[in-house]
């Protein structure tokens, strides 16, 4: 929570140097929202190629059909959730943000002082397809040496993120709220994004809705009575940010549900790394926000989301455990696929920060639902083993 009062103060304070600093304070803090994009820039395909290829690879080799099973859950609610988002964010958002656009560039608007050209080490898509192969590659072979790589330097690069990109991130958000100040576009960018926020938040509790009134038929359980076992993770989860500090208690929940402890314990550590659709909605439904107030993209439709949220499915099972982890390792297909520059993720990394905690906890009560489907499974092939 201390991260979303800082990026809102940092919205405030480039609200504030925008209209009354005097020139030399607005350049620097532009001159530094220039330098942190360039930055970015260059982290990012290590982002991918570390966090993927870590992710991927720690989903260990197993012939299970439970771990099958727990996985294409996992992966269909994932996206499920994203299309649902899609939808409904193509037909809603264009009219939220209907008076809203970025700052294009302008000769009124000031300039930064300097810039730097700090190419990364390769490409957004050569990275993603690298960390995909050597992921799997270490996931088949089992080879140590090639695990250690992929988690030490994804331990080196979420320290980098954890201790130099969100700490700076707030004076980069108030480099652009500054921006947008001077441009006069302000005041209508943050009435739209607070009602992406609201609207993202509605989509959470309507996606876990039906989660759990599908698992609640197809199981035999009540719905209702499911979903409320699951508020103290959710509420867990909301508070702390972060799925795997929540499993202790989702595990405690999802018993009260009488899903049996050795499928709880299996099933939810996994889930929390792999199932995300609360961050799926909201990464889309915010994309299709910054997507529209950003005139140098493409105006968005379903086809051209579709293999954007096909890809958010597989590359946010690598979100670190730090607060922002699904926008960050969704950077490279919202570059790739979405054309995203440096301006647009530093909106979307401020807008999905801002409701990082409800994010997180949805996708942890969506596990308790999923669990039940997992369960279910797991008694029909006891029964299946024992008449055999």
């Amino acid at each position: 929570m201390n991260l979303i009062f800082r990026l809102v103060l940092g919205i405030v304070a480039g609200v504030l140097l925008g209209q009354w600093a005097p020139d030399i304070l607005v350049r620097s803090l532009l001159t530094f929202k220039v330098l942190f994009g360039e930055l970015l820039e260059y982290a990012i395909p290590l982002i991918i190629l570390f966090f993927i290829m870590s992710g991927i690879a720690r989903l260990e080799r197993s012939s299970g059909r439970l771990l099958a099973l727990t996985m294409v859950l996992a992966y269909a609610s994932t996206t499920l959730a994203g299309l649902m988002s899609a939808v409904v964010g193509l037909e809603l958002v264009p009219h939220i943000v209907s008076h809203t656009q970025m700052p294009a560039s302008h000769p009124m608007v000031l300039q930064p002082y300097f810039a730097l050209d700090i190419p990364p080490l390769t490409d957004i898509s050569t990275a993603l397809v690298t960390a995909f192969l050597f992921g799997i590659g270490i996931s088949a072979t089992g080879h140590d040496g090639l695990r250690n790589l992929a988690d030490g330097g994804r331990d080196i690069v979420e320290r980098f993120i954890a201790k130099a990109l969100i700490p700076a991130l707030p004076f980069y958000i108030a480099g652009l709220f500054c921006e947008m100040t001077i441009a006069g576009t302000v005041a209508n960018t943050l009435k739209s994004f607070g009602m992406i926020l609201i609207l993202a938040l509605t989509l959470h509790w309507l996606w876990l809705s039906l989660l759990y009134l599908a698992s609640g038929m197809s199981t035999g359980r009540t719905p209702l009575v499911a979903l409320r076992n699951m508020l103290p993770a959710y509420f867990t989860a909301a508070g702390t940010m972060s799925s795997a500090a929540t499993i202790p208690v989702t595990v405690r929940q999802t018993r009260l549900n009488h899903i049996s402890p050795s499928v709880s314990s299996f099933a939810i550590p996994l889930l929390a790394t792999i199932h995300m659709c609360g961050s799926a909605i909201t990464l889309t439904i915010c994309a299709i926000g910054v997507i529209l107030v950003t005139p140098a993209l493409p105006q968005p439709d379903l086809m051209s989301l579709l293999p954007f949220i096909a890809a958010l499915g597989v590359t946010i099972i690598a979100a670190p455990g730090s607060p922002g982890g699904a926008a960050m390792t969704s950077v490279g297909v919202l570059q790739s696929l979405l054309g995203f520059d440096a301006a647009a993720v530093g909106l979307m990394m401020a807008l999905y920060l801002a409701q990082d905690s409800f994010g997180t906890a949805c996708n942890v009560a969506g596990d308790g639902a999923l669990v039940q489907w997992i369960d279910r499974f797991a008694e029909a092939e006891q029964d299946r083993q024992r008449y055999r």
